[in-house]
């Protein structure tokens, strides 16, 4: 009591646009719990608590609940939440929590050494139940996205990966060169083989995936780990997602783009040669570990390359999360993604708006072979995107100095035309009205958009 749960759980049904149940406000519509006590003591308050828990469990619709601080004493309670929940547990220490109670009404809270005892007998039970902890609501979307953000997290890999079974590790050279030898000491006994991608969107063909399909050697049970970059985590998601008709996965990013982006939100897929990601599916990995500490290693060129995701996020959430300290820009680029993907987890509506820039990337990167970097392709993108919306574009061009690329006009447009979001020939365009208003599927006369895309092109 006193964590602030009811606080968080409305915020965060806010942010999820999920119901939120309160289980005490529920109780207390019914009869004061201060008379519930008096009347019939703590065994008729649990009773009715264990009643109203399970039913909003039992719900067939996500739904945000905040328990009571006793109510995982119940063993009904303990058994449905195992069953059916995320349990997130809101850390805070025994004197906030006494100073926040202390005066009120609450029949539990009004003797503060019968209140410390009490938190020091529930602690135990607030482990076990525990899914995950957060102190604040960047923290518990990313707990309910299967997200979990910390520096020095690749050094727990075996404890972050959940379930039992075995488990095979896929990277590329350089990261294996890097971490492999890390992830599979901190995978243990549970590591069972290590497989190596070409770098880069090489890794991304149907001939690479087909390799990977044939060196497999997991059951249904196993649980591949992609470790490395968004191309990484795209065919070894795609992989897990089509293998044996689907097996589980982790992803553990290691570049900016793959933590604050790529990583998250289940879409995994290979590239054809008429576009990037043409061939895929939506196959959310049991968990996303991320470690801010692997950027260390990182080149230069790729912390450009992730910088543009990251303001593409802070104009999408209408804040300079750019300006932050890294590590704080991945945990709230990551939040950010999470929310939105959790909302639409299979990009049937807001979720697009993630697209910002990126119809102009795409075909930007087709005309170059690939060969152009994606963070380069990005900025650009978002360059025209911000001039189609009417806005001011100091924020992309101070922060990410994007400038035009040689390719071929001709070819860049077929590729945007042949764009996933282009509908009957139109392009359907992500814009904002202003920073943290996107709206998505704008049409724009072709001629516009040929000439925003032209615009990028030197020469």
């Amino acid at each position: 009591m006193g964590a602030g749960k009811s606080t968080l759980g409305e915020e965060l049904a806010a942010k999820l646009g999920r119901p939120f149940v309160d289980i005490d406000a529920e109780i207390e519509r019914e009869e004061p719990i201060a008379r519930i006590f008096d009347t019939g003591g703590e065994v008729a308050f649990r009773l009715r608590e264990s009643k109203h828990a399970r039913d909003a469990l039992a719900s067939s619709t996500p739904t945000v609940i905040a328990l009571g601080g006793g109510a995982v004493g119940t063993d009904v309670i303990r058994s449905a939440l195992r069953e059916r929940a995320l349990t997130i547990l809101m850390e805070i220490d025994a004197e906030e929590a006494w100073r926040r109670v202390a005066g009120s009404d609450r029949p539990l809270g009004q003797d503060e050494a019968a209140f410390r005892t009490l938190y020091e007998l529930r602690r135990p039970l607030y482990d076990d139940a525990a899914d995950a902890r957060t102190k604040d609501v960047d923290g518990a979307v990313l707990a309910a996205g299967g997200v979990h953000v910390e520096t020095g997290a690749l050094e727990r890999l075996g404890e972050l990966v959940p379930r039992d079974g075995s488990v095979e590790l896929v990277s590329d050279a350089r990261v294996a060169g890097i971490y492999g030898m890390d992830a599979q000491l901190a995978l243990g006994a549970r590591a069972r083989g290590s497989h190596e991608l070409a770098p880069g969107e090489q890794a991304k063909s149907v001939e690479s995936l087909e390799a990977l399909w044939h060196a497999l050697r997991l059951e249904r049970g196993g649980i591949l780990v992609a470790l490395g970059g968004g191309c990484t985590t795209d065919v070894a998601g795609f992989a897990a997602a089509t293998y044996l008709r689907g097996i589980d996965w982790v992803a553990v990013p290691t570049t900016l783009v793959g933590q604050v982006d790529a990583a998250i939100g289940g879409k995994t897929a290979i590239d054809l040669p008429g576009g990037k990601n043409l061939i895929g599916a939506f196959h959310w990995p049991v968990r996303t570990v991320i470690d801010p500490a692997t950027l260390e290693t990182l080149p230069q060129a790729e912390l450009e390359n992730g910088r543009a995701e990251v303001v593409k996020t802070g104009l999408l959430a209408g804040e300079p999360l750019w300006e932050l300290p890294l590590p704080e820009q991945v945990r709230r680029c990551a939040a950010f993604k999470t929310t939105v993907c959790l909302r639409d987890p299979h990009d049937r509506g807001e979720r697009a708006q993630l697209n910002l820039g990126h119809t102009f990337a795409h075909a930007l990167e087709a005309a170059a072979g690939f060969e152009l970097p994606h963070g380069r392709a990005v900025a650009l993108g978002l360059l025209a995107a911000l001039r189609l919306s009417g806005l001011d574009t100091s924020a992309v061009e101070e922060t990410l100095r994007p400038e035009p690329v040689r390719v071929d006009r001709e070819l860049a447009w077929a590729a945007l035309s042949r764009d996933k979001k282009v509908v009957a020939g139109v392009p359907r365009l992500v814009l904002l009205e202003a920073p943290g208003r996107p709206i998505v599927g704008v049409e724009r006369p072709a001629a516009e958009v040929r000439a925003a895309l032209d615009s990028l092109i030197a020469g």
